[in-house]
């Protein structure tokens, strides 16, 4: 096994600190950051066994590109441990607590709220350790339709665009609504946002699926109890540091007049752009149309951009599906994780919510519409997570 010493510099001036790796391309190697090298060289160290082992230096500014990715690397790896010192610290003034309340100087409720948060603090950061898939660390695009319905169905996907908006805001997510369509009367049409953040796509890939609303309708005027669809696609977010093949000659573009409130541009000059993508399965040779609409800004440039953006995301998303579809063949035996079937009942007036493959549910059907996810990730991270990590 070959021992490599690793010397990273941290500030200005130059303040080396010394890694140890058992494997030059594992964990510890990807802190190789050097934020303040003068100019391009090697760096030849001596391994244990008498061998050399050369580590090329790169300056930031020279290779913007490979310092993201090291950059994303090395934030990855400070959290983990932020997240283990979180944990040391709880559980150790847990400890004490406990201590304390066997000479009465604490009281049981303060030990219980030590192991209150103690507990939490645990279990986040082993949720977070189901999410080892590739992509599960990416931010995401979250697309929503409505179903057949009419304005119901319209009215339900607007209050689940509502819902993870408020997820995401109380997770501190980033979101922007790159394309957005009203519906007739109420509510939306379609929806597609995108949700920046650290596991994004990891906790919300759960949210692939069709979602059932059950409810006495404020629509029919004889106040029947109506059943509403619409279906969620979540896909990973690609950035610059990940290369997806676009062919350009499969690509056209389509030019159209934004629509919505306010602005000198809207309805006058056509800054929406349509994107047409002939999709060819590298397997089966069939052809397949990928549309996508961009009307997040009211610059034409912009919205192209954005909408490049967004194919590179669906044929990312495609290239992941693919291969554990593949796996998945291998794994017949075991529970199929289905994405286009049902997998959630909201029923209004039992006050009921339910999540079809884990069996969870919660009667707080407005803490859900708030954007209160946790306990459904959590149960579907737990029940799947290993299953995907196999595929």
């Amino acid at each position: 096994m070959v021992i490599v010493d690793i010397i990273v510099s941290v500030s200005v001036p130059v303040v080396p600190q010394l890694f140890r790796a058992e494997d030059e391309n594992n964990f510890v190697a990807g802190l190789i950051v050097f934020y303040n090298c003068q100019s391009r060289k090697g760096l030849t160290k001596t391994n244990g066994v008498g061998q050399n082992t050369s580590i090329e230096l790169f300056q930031f500014a020279d290779d913007a590109k490979r310092a993201e990715e090291q950059m994303k690397k090395v934030k990855g790896i400070e959290k983990w441990i932020v997240g283990y010192k979180e944990v040391k610290l709880l559980t150790d003034e847990l400890e004490l607590a406990f201590d304390f309340c066997k000479d009465g100087m604490v009281t049981e409720e303060e030990v219980d709220e030590a192991y209150a948060k103690a507990t939490d603090a645990i279990e986040n950061l082993e949720l977070k350790n189901m999410l080892r898939q590739e992509g599960d660390a990416m931010s995401c695009v979250l697309k929503i339709n409505s179903g057949a319905g009419g304005t119901e169905s319209q009215d339900w996907a607007s209050m689940l665009m509502r819902m993870y908006l408020r997820y995401a805001e109380a997770h501190g997510y980033k979101t922007t609504i790159s394309h957005l369509q009203d519906g007739d009367e109420a509510g939306i049409k379609t929806v597609t946002m995108e949700i920046e953040g650290d596991y994004a796509f990891g906790y919300l890939k759960c949210e692939n699926g069709v979602h059932r609303l059950v409810r006495v309708s404020p629509y029919n005027a004889q106040g029947k109890r109506m059943t509403s669809f619409a279906s969620v696609f979540v896909t990973p977010l690609v950035d610059d540091t990940i290369e997806v093949y676009v062919d350009p000659s499969k690509i056209s573009w389509d030019l159209f007049r934004s629509g919505g409130a306010g602005g000198q541009n809207v309805n006058k000059v056509e800054t929406g752009v349509r994107l047409r993508y002939q999709y060819v399965d590298p397997d089966t040779g069939e052809e397949e149309e990928i549309l996508i609409e961009n009307t997040e800004s009211r610059k034409q440039l912009e919205n192209r951009e954005n909408a490049m953006r967004l194919l590179r995301s669906q044929l990312y998303d495609r290239a992941l599906q693919k291969r554990k579809a593949e796996q998945a063949k291998i794994e017949a035996g075991k529970k199929k994780i289905e994405w286009g079937s049902q997998i959630r009942s909201y029923v209004f007036d039992d006050r009921r919510v339910k999540d079809h493959r884990t069996n969870f549910q919660t009667s707080d059907v407005n803490g859900v519409m708030d954007g209160k996810l946790d306990g459904f990730i959590k149960a579907y991270l737990m029940e799947f997570s290993e299953a995907e990590a196999q595929q």
